[in-house]
C-alpha cells in the first residue's frame, strides 16, 4: 500500500505562566508567525506537578489557544522549534517566564511536541518528539497511561472537545465533494 496524501491538523498551542499579564504579548507574537487563533481557553490552573515552579514560580496557569489556518502533519517539529525560539525571547536572566507546547489535533487523535524523549515518544525530527496524548475513541477523548495529568482535566478536555467540532466542520467545509 501506498501512503496517502495526509489531512492537515488544527494547530493548538498552550501557554503555561506564572504571569498571566504577559499572555498577551505571547499572544500576539504568536499570531504574527502562526495566522488567527479561532479560540481561546479559559485559564486553567496547573497544579498536578511542580516541575516548572523552581524555573517560573507558581501558582501556575494554563490558556490554550487553537488557530484557524490548518497546517501540515510534518510542520510539528518545525512549529516547536519556533515556540522554543519564543519562549526564549520572553526569557529574563535564561530563566523562562511562558512554556509554550504546541500540538496538533486531528479527529481521532492529539498529539503534544516535546524535547523530551520516552519510551511512548515518536521522534519527528530536530530533537524533537510527538507525544500521544489523547485519542479520541466512543465519542471522547480519552486519555491515556502516559498522558500529563492536566490534559485530563474535564476543562481541557471540553476545549480540546470544541475544537475538534470546529476542525471537523472546517474539514468537511473544505474537502467536500
Amino acid at each position: 500500500m501506498r501512503p496517502a496524501e495526509m489531512l492537515p491538523a488544527k494547530l493548538v498551542i498552550g501557554v503555561l505562566t506564572e504571569d498571566k499579564g504577559l499572555v498577551p504579548d505571547v499572544a500576539v507574537s504568536l499570531v504574527e508567525r502562526f495566522g488567527p487563533a479561532d479560540m481561546v481557553s479559559c485559564w486553567m490552573p496547573f497544579s498536578d506537578t511542580s516541575y516548572y515552579e523552581a524555573e517560573m514560580g507558581g501558582p501556575l496557569f494554563r490558556r490554550v489557544f487553537s488557530f484557524s489556518r490548518l497546517v501540515g502533519q510534518e510542520t510539528l517539529a518545525d512549529i516547536k522549534g519556533r515556540t522554543n525560539a519564543l519562549e526564549d525571547a520572553f526569557s529574563i536572566n535564561a530563566r523562562r517566564r511562558v512554556n509554550i507546547d504546541p500540538g496538533l489535533l486531528l479527529n481521532a487523535r492529539f498529539l503534544l511536541a516535546t524535547a523530551k524523549d520516552h519510551a511512548h515518544r515518536v521522534c519527528i525530527g530536530k530533537g524533537i518528539f510527538a507525544d500521544l496524548t489523547l485519542v479520541y475513541r466512543a465519542g471522547a477523548f480519552r486519555p491515556l497511561p502516559w498522558t500529563f495529568p492536566d490534559y485530563t482535566e474535564p476543562l481541557m478536555i471540553d476545549f480540546l472537545t470544541d475544537v475538534r467540532r470546529r476542525y471537523d466542520a472546517l474539514l468537511h467545509h473544505t474537502f467536500k465533494e
